[in-house]
């Protein structure tokens, strides 16, 4: 390029203001000329030289045709001066790529340049987002400087994204790469001027410990808790994160439930005629210590709790996100909250700052055996509590951990084989929406063990109105809904080869809808499932229509689903594990109850 010719890649200023609108001419690597202008949510260009614009690829390099292409500040994470250097400008339209490639070399000029990271939506998958870098040269080294300035004030004022993370990885999770996963991240991470402290833990409960003695005055310090690792591990650190600093109330035991049940047998659906018994919640019960009945009646009805705090630690308010990048073996709450189970995707979510809230689920055990103390022992689940056929395999695949993910086939084909059912009691606290809902037991079969009945699912997507709908730990009021005055609990008692409790839908690679395919984030509600004992055949078919797409797991007559906030469970006789969150909790009695919006996440959900 000539001197004289500078005049060409000028920028102007619609307005002085740092917030107004700025054009400007400049060479986009690998497109060529292009009017560049900045307004006041992001970055757009226009090609200026048709003839560089035909519409052509070369060399997997896509043009645009004299259309323009934009990018929010949103979807940038970062900008960043490159030097002096070539920008190339090649001719298009050529048929080969070795001709393309020469011609590339004419139209070859060094400039001073800067590049604008962010990210584009896979064309065919909308949830996986892919790095995406944008070139722009100038002859001048001012211009270039000038726009860097404007394009990292306004990538400031995005004033949700954070700078300070605090970073646990698991070497082993997974098949083992955890420590690469993050390596591969982290760069991302350095480039977006996000400062980390890396935590590699060195043992099992590692991260918990760390969660659970972390001074809150260093807490404060960092913006987010990052897991690298999978589900397990995000337990993990939750778990050390809320049980040293959340006091809310708790769920009613089996017990004390029992008298306010209606019962039937094996059935818990009332049928014509039955009398409902209702009972006040703030009633005494006989089994719990007086500091912990003075709280129990604080539940409210969208399921979210007033809990009495830690005065030192500002729960309600100043809580830190979480965020959570794959490296596990199934990764569901990845796969829910982002719907894309990759690295990259979950890394742009945090560096951008998404932000949603998820449901999380208390879970109480009062005993471990059936000849033990009552000693109430608390943990929390993010995506799923599962007892039977989940507690079995989960348990028995910790022989086989060297085979990787694998092992969950190889174990689940073993357990499948064996066909355990358990006794058990389950009660649950009835829903609003089961009150109108006709039982699973009553309605038509044109098909052995399927029911014809269906209703209509509204999934959950990212901005959803469901789970933006209802107030709980995730609104900035502190005034909650008040206390239900009664309640409605059913029960249902026999032999089930799987009790589960799904706070999400649970989408993974092997139940692409997961095991509710309508289950939301944040709607305050426990999706709890029950398989009652029946044929290995039956069984099959229930899995298999879980294990694909637009199955349906639930229509079966040995099937019961039941939306809930709360619900208890005492085992008889021979006793399984409960799985909570891939993570083995022994219980021979146990309560369940949900606390709405508890989780704030690095994510925006699963995009259509």
């Amino acid at each position: 390029m000539e001197e004289g010719r500078d005049d060409e890649y000028c920028s102007f200023s619609n307005s002085g203001d740092r917030d107004g609108g700025l054009s400007g001419c400049f060479f986009l690597d690998h497109v060529g000329q292009v009017l560049l202008s900045r307004n006041h949510d992001g970055l757009s260009w226009k090609c200026l030289d048709s003839s560089d614009c035909e519409g052509t690829t070369c060399l997997g390099i896509i043009n645009c045709e004299n259309s323009e292409t934009e990018i929010k500040f949103s979807d940038i994470y970062a900008v960043e001066f490159v030097s002096y250097g070539l920008v190339h400008s090649p001719k298009l339209g050529l048929r080969h790529a070795k001709e393309c490639f020469r011609e590339r070399l004419l139209n070859t000029q060094e400039m001073y340049r800067f590049t604008v990271h962010g990210f584009q939506s896979s064309p065919k998958e909308p949830c996986l987002w892919n790095l995406a870098a944008f070139t722009f040269g100038h002859m001048d080294l001012q211009t270039c400087q000038s726009w860097m300035d404007q394009l990292n004030y306004s990538l400031i004022k995005e004033v949700e994204r954070p700078r300070n993370l605090l970073v646990f990885v698991h070497p082993k999770s997974g098949k083992g790469n955890g420590s690469k996963v993050w390596e591969t991240v982290s760069k991302i991470f350095i480039r977006a001027k996000v400062n980390t402290k890396v935590i590699v833990t060195e043992r099992a409960g590692h991260a918990f410990d760390v969660m659970a003695s972390i001074q809150n005055k260093e807490l404060h310090t960092y913006d987010g808790i990052i897991a690298v690792g999978g589900d397990g591990f995000f337990n993990e650190i939750l778990n050390g994160y809320l049980l040293s600093r959340l006091k809310v109330p708790l769920p009613p035991s089996p017990s004390d439930s029992f008298n306010s049940v209606q019962s039937r047998g094996s059935s818990s659906v009332p049928e014509p005629g039955d009398e409902v018994h209702e009972t006040d919640q703030k009633e005494h019960y006989p089994l719990l210590p007086d500091s912990v009945q003075e709280v129990m009646n604080f539940r409210t009805v969208n399921g979210s709790c007033e809990g009495i705090e830690d005065p030192d630690h500002p729960f309600s308010s100043e809580r830190p996100r979480f965020g959570l990048i794959p490296a596990g073996s199934t990764d569901a709450i990845v796969m829910c909250t982002t719907g894309a189970r990759d690295p990259v995707t979950s890394a742009l979510h945090i560096i951008l700052g998404r932000k949603l809230f998820l449901d999380a689920m208390q879970v109480v055990r009062w005993k471990t055996a059936s000849t033990s103390t009552i000693e109430p022992y608390i943990r929390y689940a993010a995506s799923f509590a599962g007892y039977g056929f989940y507690g079995d395999v989960i348990s028995e695949s910790e022989k086989y951990r060297w085979m990787g993910p694998k092992r969950y086939d190889y174990v689940g084909t073993k357990i499948f084989l064996k066909h355990r059912s358990y006794e058990a009691e389950v009660m649950f606290e009835e829903a609003e929406s089961e009150n109108s809902k006709a039982s699973l037991h009553t309605r038509s079969k044109t098909w052995p063990f399927r029911n014809t009945t269906r209703s209509e699912k509204i999934l959950c997507r990212a901005n959803c109105k469901i789970c933006n709908s209802k107030v709980g730990w995730n609104s900035a009021s502190t005034t909650l809904n008040p206390c239900p005055e009664k309640t409605r609990w059913c029960r249902t008692k026999g032999r089930f080869l799987s009790i589960g409790a799904a706070v999400m839908s649970n989408r993974n690679e092997r139940a692409p809808d997961g095991l509710v395919v309508d289950a939301h984030l944040s709607d305050g509600f426990l999706h709890l499932i029950l398989i009652k004992d029946c044929s290995r055949p039956k069984y099959l078919w229930h899995l298999t229509e879980l294990a694909k797409r637009g199955g349906e797991p639930l229509n079966f007559e040995f099937v019961e689903y039941h939306k809930t906030r709360a619900f208890t469970f005492t085992s008889f006789g021979e006793e399984s594990v409960w799985n909570l969150d891939g993570e083995i909790f022994e219980a021979h009695q146990l309560s369940a109850q949900v606390l709405r919006g508890l989780i704030p996440l690095f994510a925006s959900g699963p995009e259509i």
